[in-house]
């Protein structure tokens, strides 16, 4: 059965009982429309067309009718273009060779003398013109820009959208249009010029600058949005076409971003803007956060960027999660420009990590972090960790790093440090980074006045709970190294001092050991805590024969790790004297890269950036490593720097190792004990061998170095060797910047050549928002902290210091990319360097 029309075609189909049933209906009628086509029947043409885009729209083929469509756009008739160009939009796109053949009917419609049949041709354009047809049709798009009729120019704008987004080159041929697009009184017309304008702004900088000269213009527009009374054609909830507004503030804002004059000329309807704004509507709402992302963009006084901040503020008391989600995702990004102003809305961020919706607390937690500061350290740690005790697994790993960076940063003294550590260890000790753990057991071995204090809560943590596993570690290392302290002193119990013997703590520690929490990392602290415990005085002979057949047990373990331990650590008890040397006391670590320099998972330091930037060095050199520009304190750049000193290449006593949750045992038992506690090891001087067992190494995390052994320190009256001259090599010397890269090495660590790039301008101008990467090749590896300052004003060098590491007797390779304005110009560039002298990195 053929239908003769939509209508009845539309009928049969639903009325068809199952898919099959429409299926077979569906391939008929397509039958019929292919002969139809065939007898090139005008009249049922365009019937068949509407059939067609209807069965196009339920996903069946019509690509057959694509030429049918063009013949109809060929008609004079209206009704029949209409059906024609909605045919063509629907069943092309701009990668069909067929659309070559619309071009000309495209052209001719632009010209002709009836508005809608102009407006058909140019809404066809703005949907599937090609870069092709962009370039062929540019200059039409142009003359319509400049029709009287305003339906037209609405159009056009949008085509001369499509037109720069296609063929960027062709941006100016529009500005001089745009510019008087702006001065139109229409409000459909305004809307679609500043949609072009805020494009053209956005892809050249110099439109940029041209459009700088109608910020008053655009005030003027704004101002008469915001005062004008009730307006029945552009209301919506009581505001003024807020959809104009809104692109409006966006425009702004790209003008307004690095143009002290422009933001001066804006800051005062701005103003107006946020006071007079309804915030009871949504649409009210939208223009406000417009307004405040202006605010935040542009060169503003800094009592509008509080005013600002006090919206953000306003919106996060707001039953819409959409209007908090995106307050607390603002708020975050200024906080650091303003944290005085975030600080005023704290309670209400800490109330929002009690929210339902896990994104929003997600966003509140970063915020929080921010806000932590030397007033409030007390207040905000004990929300967090209140927090912390009923958080999601997904925030405990960070949630831990940020606690125990903050309050290593912001400690009001050293025992809240230490009772806010073991907090986090008893809350989410499954979740601490070894980083963590390390910085902690730093901590109390500087702190002699407080070992005591620390042993004696980690033993009453562990009798509450061992299902933690850095707290049961902390605890076993504490514990082994200052146990001796728990019987003099007794444990603390409700402030009341209660003595212990020895066999409580062993019997504590042994519960370890075979309990369903227990590991092999767990194991293996075990048994180094109780042979340190062995060989201190307080340990009563019953005691130390219940250690030794602790550690003859495990002597046979299928672990290889446990038992090399169990044989070696038993080993030492028949050395007699020499046991007390090894296990003695360890002396505290070196305080170099504590927990302030470790990686957070938000924020990581030189990390690689991927996408087009990958490709920078091709298949031979290793991606560039990017640099975060920004202000570093020396402090925080020497901690950093020490952290940069581990890597596979050039290790340090700080490894850079990336925890997990739940930690398992590596490789090396050694390397295991000594990555978590920031020791290297030591030979035993009663060992017989050249090198020294795993175990013996093992211990010298928890014991010194014997005084025979330990070399001589030079006392500071000694006279020092002259340090060598450094020397500039000059890197880049070009559009009024030189760059020049100072190396230094060390004999000590060959291979590994320190780089510090130096930042002039020769001119008078400054290089403004300077963006320097390096990458070296595969063989090498690149580390660099941030710059000093990513503006270079003249008469000032700003410094970036790089680390490569590199294999012994191989020449330094550098290939430089950079970017930076200058007098309002972007400059990018890049350059390979090799000018180091060879055997820089010593020799091979």
């Amino acid at each position: 059965m053929v239908y003769h029309n939509l209508k009845a075609l539309i009928k049969g189909i639903r009325a068809c009982k199952t898919v099959a049933d429409e299926r077979a209906l569906i391939q008929q009628e397509s039958a019929a429309i292919r002969a139809s086509f065939r007898e090139e029947d005008v009249y049922a043409r365009h019937n068949n067309i509407a059939k067609l885009l209807y069965i196009h729209m339920l996903g069946s083929p019509a690509h057959f009718g694509q030429i049918e469509c063009l013949k109809l756009v060929a008609s004079p008739r209206f009704t029949d273009k209409r059906l024609g160009y909605l045919g063509i939009m629907l069943l092309l796109d701009e990668n069909q060779e067929v659309l070559t053949l619309v071009t000309n009917s495209l052209k001719n419609d632009m010209n002709h003398s009836n508005m809608y049949v102009v407006g058909l041709g140019l809404c066809t354009f703005a949907n599937i013109a090609s870069e092709e047809m962009s370039r062929d049709l540019a200059n039409e798009i142009e003359k319509l820009l400049g029709s009287s009729n305003t339906y037209i120019r609405k159009k056009a704008a949008l085509c001369a959208l499509r037109v720069i987004k296609k063929v960027p080159d062709l941006t100016d041929h529009f500005i001089s249009k745009a510019k008087n697009l702006l001065t139109d009184r229409n409000h459909g017309v305004l809307l679609t010029a500043i949609t072009l304008t805020t494009e053209m702004c956005q892809i050249d900088q110099n439109c940029l600058n041209e459009f700088r000269n109608a910020v008053p213009l655009l005030v003027r527009n704004l101002k008469a949005l915001v005062t004008t009374g009730y307006s029945p054609e552009h209301d919506v909830s009581g505001i003024t076409d807020p959809f104009l507004q809104v692109k409006v503030l966006r425009l702004l804002r790209l003008l307004g971003k690095g143009d002290a004059r422009a933001s001066e000329t804006m800051n005062d309807i701005l103003a107006q803007v946020a006071t007079n704004t309804d915030s009871t509507k949504n649409v009210g709402n939208s223009i406000l956060y417009e307004t405040v992302l202006t605010v935040l963009e542009i060169e503003a006084d800094s009592g509008l960027r509080v005013m600002a901040i006090n919206i953000l503020g306003k919106f996060l008391g707001n039953r819409d999660n959409n209007i908090r989600y995106v307050a607390l995702n603002t708020l975050n990004k200024v906080v650091g420009m303003d944290t005085n102003a975030v600080q005023r809305h704290r309670n209400i961020i800490l109330d929002c990590l009690r929210d339902g919706d896990i994104s929003i607390r997600r966003r509140a937690l970063e915020l929080s972090y921010a806000l932590i500061n030397e007033q409030n350290v007390r207040i905000l740690i004990r929300e967090l960790l209140a927090f912390l005790e009923v958080a999601d697994d997904e925030f405990k790993l960070g949630m831990t790093t940020q606690i125990s960076l903050a309050a290593e940063r912001f400690a009001p003294n050293k025992r809240w440090h230490i009772d806010t550590v073991l907090r986090v260890l008893k809350l989410a000790g499954n979740f601490v980074r070894e980083e963590i753990l390390s910085a902690f057991i730093r901590l109390v071995a500087h702190t002699p006045e407080l070992q005591a204090y620390t042993a004696s809560k980690l033993y009453t943590a562990l009798q509450d709970d061992i299902s933690q596993e850095s707290l049961t570690l902390a605890a076993l290392w504490i514990i082994g190294e200052y146990g001796d302290l728990l019987f003099e002193g007794g444990v603390v119990d409700e402030d009341q001092p209660k003595q212990i013997t020895d066999k409580d703590l062993l019997d504590l520690l042994l519960t370890t050991l075979d309990s369903p929490y227990a590991n092999s990392l767990t194991r293996q602290f075990l048994m180094a805590s109780i042979t340190k415990l062995a060989s201190r005085p307080t340990t009563s002979s019953p005691q130390q024969q219940r250690i030794a057949e602790v550690l003859a047990k495990y002597t046979t373990s299928p672990e290889l790790e446990l038992q090399q331990r169990a044989v070696e650590f038993a080993s030492l008890f028949t050395l007699g004297d020499l046991r007390s040397g090894v296990l003695e006391r360890m002396p505290p670590p070196e305080l170099k890269a504590t927990v302030m320099g470790i990686v957070s998972e938000n924020k990581p330091v030189g990390s690689t950036q991927g996408g087009k930037d990958a490709d920078l060095l091709g298949d031979e050199l290793a991606p560039p490593t990017p640099v975060v520009n920004g202000q570093a304190t020396p402090n925080n750049q020497d901690l950093l720097a020490e952290i940069f000193g581990s890597s596979p290449a050039a290790p340090s006593p700080t490894p850079g190792r990336t925890p997990s949750i739940s930690p398992q045992p590596q490789k090396s038992s050694v390397q295991d004990i000594l990555g978590l506690f920031d020791s290297s090891p030591s030979p035993s001087p009663a060992s017989p061998a050249p090198a020294p067992s795993a175990a013996i190494s093992a211990f010298a995390t928890f014991s010194p170095q014997p005084q025979s052994q330990a070399p001589p320190r030079p006392s500071p009256q000694q006279q020092q060797p002259p340090a060598p001259r450094l020397i500039a090599y000059t890197a880049y010397d070009k559009q009024e910047l030189k760059i020049t890269l100072t190396p230094q090495t060390s004999a000590a660590r060959p291979g590994v050549v320190n780089i510090m790039a130096r930042f002039q301008v020769s001119g008078s101008n400054a290089a403004t928002g300077l963006n320097f990467q390096a990458a070296v090749p595969k063989s090498q590896q690149l580390q660099m902290l941030p710059m000093s300052n990513s503006d270079v004003k003249p008469g000032t060098t700003e410094t970036q210091q790089m680390r490569v590491i590199a294999p012994p007797g191989s020449n330094i390779r550098l290939r430089l990319r950079l970017s930076y304005t200058l007098a309002g110009q972007a400059v990018q560039d890049q350059i390979d360097f090799s000018g180091f002298p060879p055997g820089l990195t010593g020799s091979g």
